[in-house]
């Protein structure tokens, strides 16, 4: 399988508020985002810059986005860019879509994880 990644511009956070807490207006802008709830949070990924001062946050991500679509039954997609990045010592952070998969990677180690990944035989366009 050819796998084709792309840099997503700018700098990304990930953010929790409690579990109740409404949709934030502010996460929902930019070319990516995504809201998900459980029964013990709400966690917000977005553009670093929209998060306001006072939230949990992690910020300093670089957004990697998996060129899908993919169809369900295919199986090993997200394994193929995990595996090289965990044999790299970088971290992750994953969002799955009906259509694709998108792996942050703390900014400082972008270079790295890109690096990683085309050694494995990925396509990484640097959009950033």
């Amino acid at each position: 399988m050819s796998l084709t990644l792309s840099v997503l511009p700018g700098e990304y956070a990930v953010s929790r508020l409690y579990p109740g807490h409404p949709v934030p207006s502010w996460a929902l802008q930019g070319e990516f985002w995504t809201v998900s709830r459980s029964a013990d949070e709400l966690s917000v990924v977005c553009l670093a810059a929209l998060v306001p001062d006072g939230v949990q946050t992690q910020k300093g991500w670089a957004a990697l986005k998996l060129h899908g679509p993919f169809e369900f039954t295919l199986t090993g997609v997200l394994a193929s860019v995990l595996n090289p990045l965990k044999d790299a010592g970088i971290g992750i952070f994953a969002v799955s879509t009906f259509d694709t998969d998108y792996v942050l990677v703390a900014q400082g180690q972008l270079a790295q994880a890109t690096a990683a990944l085309r050694e494995a035989g990925l396509q990484v366009m640097d959009l950033a």
